[in-house]
């Protein structure tokens, strides 16, 4: 391995490394890998990739055990998003995820940059998003902090799904004591692509151009994944800064020159800039292509002055993408970004050699085993005990029926959702067939005859009653 730069290196203490996430036993591993004292970038890319945003490290074990294949499924997990075949050459692209410690944090731009986030996950892949949901659990409303939590969240949602131009078409909405110590903001998009023309993020060839697209980076959301998989205490506020900034216009424009790129067959793999950015986008597609990566961070589009090597592999500034692209089309894929007002360069290539290299300044700031970063990340058999048998249910007492349905209609968690949905575009592409309000909302196949129907639904009650029969009911009650 190279020499790495070791000039303005703060020194890697113990306090440094529980600072970044990393157990000690975790960063024993990280010196029996490399050989040696890690740099700080080196820390940081290590902690980006083995934290639990990244690496699932403690939920992997069960991860496994779900159904994942089907005669429809044309990718499971692994990917930016899962793929179904729906018949006459179309598929549908679809993924849901949280973004529930920034919303807690900022609530506007934590939920936008959700919505903003699952939304590259499907087009990534080469489809256009149909639709969109979203599943909010908030404290309860008398606690102090819920109002601004909601009112920020709905607004932040309805703030990027709008300007991006993506109908909301559901979701639900509840109000629990449990939540107050942190909401739940989960994220839903779709989006239609040709069965024949998926994009992936493996990358293949040596020597292919490492192309970074979209908006420059910036320090926002500097640590945003270690954040994510950390507690909240204390100090909450002063993980603000760790919160990205998204701007869906920019977002819109991204959509359309990758779509219009991946017509021109010059894309060999796409990735999302999400969580961890830059890092784990260049290691993920290095990791599933069987390559490793070099990048020169000199060639990175930046927005301010004197960023580091560490800030720009940590950065989550939104509305960019990693691609490899086939060198022979490059002309013609730049020609598209520069006519979408949209950043294009050549920030590296791929290599024969298991490497992760990072260059900045003429130094190299990083120089790592690539498969380590992804493939050996640490993986935990948490102890955990079984849910005890709910007590039985004791006398039921006497209520006037009148009574109880007013506290029934009086509840927060019975009342009209239509001021929350009324806030979100229901009808963009004009495409909507039932809006929110009913069991599920239904978009129709454009061009087409046919529909496709979603919902976001589960009962958490049930599931801390008893975890295995509320998830059966959660899918059960999606299919009814």
């Amino acid at each position: 391995m190279s020499d790495t730069s070791t000039l303005d290196e703060p020194e890697i203490t113990g306090a440094l490394v529980a600072a970044h996430g990393l157990k000690p036993d975790e960063y024993a591993r990280i010196l029996e890998l490399i050989g040696r004292t890690p740099t700080l970038t080196e820390l940081g890319i290590f902690s980006a990739m083995w934290n639990e945003h990244c690496s699932y490290k403690s939920s992997k074990k069960w991860l496994r055990t779900l159904p994942t294949t089907g005669k429809q499924v044309i990718c499971g997990p692994g990917e930016n998003a899962g793929v179904v075949d729906i018949g006459d050459g179309q598929a549908l692209v679809f993924k849901m995820e949280s973004h529930n410690h920034p919303s807690y944090i900022e609530p506007y731009q934590g939920a936008a940059t959700g919505v903003g986030g699952i939304l590259r996950d499907v087009f990534t892949m080469g489809a256009r998003p149909i639709a969109a949901m979203n599943a909010l659990s908030f404290g309860d409303p008398s606690h102090p902090k819920t109002r601004r939590l909601v009112h920020g969240v709905v607004e932040g949602i309805g703030g990027y799904g709008n300007a991006f131009g993506v109908p909301t078409i559901g979701g639900e909405l509840r109000y629990h004591a449990a939540y107050n110590g942190n909401c739940l903001v989960n994220a839903f998009a779709a989006g239609l692509a040709d069965a024949n023309a998926i994009f992936y993020s493996a990358a293949s060839g040596v020597g292919m151009p490492v192309v970074y697209l979209g908006a420059k980076t910036g320090r926002d959301g500097v640590g945003g994944a270690t954040m994510a998989s950390a507690e909240f205490d204390e100090t909450i506020e002063e993980k603000r800064p760790t919160v990205q900034v998204g701007d869906p216009f920019t977002e819109k424009r991204l959509l359309e020159a990758c779509l219009e790129l991946t017509a021109t067959g010059a894309v060999i793999s796409i990735q999302d800039m999400g969580a961890a950015g830059l890092t784990c986008s260049a290691v993920e597609m290095g990791d599933k292509g069987g390559l490793g990566i070099r990048l020169d961070l000199d060639r990175v589009p930046v927005r301010e002055r004197g960023m580091t090597a560490y800030e720009m592999m940590l950065s989550e500034s939104q509305e960019r993408m990693l691609m490899t692209l086939r060198p022979e089309k490059e002309p013609q894929a730049r020609a598209i970004f520069d006519k979408w007002d949209l950043d294009f360069a050549i920030v590296g290539e791929t290599i024969a050699d298991d490497r992760f290299l990072i260059l900045h300044g003429g130094a190299v700031k990083a120089d790592l085993p690539l498969k380590a970063l992804s493939g050996t990340a640490p993986e935990y058999d948490r102890p955990w005990t079984a849910t005890p048998a709910p007590a039985p249910i004791g006398p039921v007492p006497e209520i006037d029926p009148a009574e109880a349905l007013l506290r029934l209609a009086g509840s927060p968690n019975h009342g009209s959702r239509r001021w929350v949905w009324t806030q979100y575009d229901t009808q963009v592409m004009a495409d909507t067939v039932l809006p929110p309000g009913s069991d599920a909302g239904v978009v129709r196949v454009h061009g087409t005859g046919k529909a496709i129907a979603f919902t976001s639904d589960v009962t958490p009650r049930y599931c801390r009653a008893d975890p295995e029969r509320g998830g059966m009911q959660a899918v059960a009650v999606r299919l009814r």
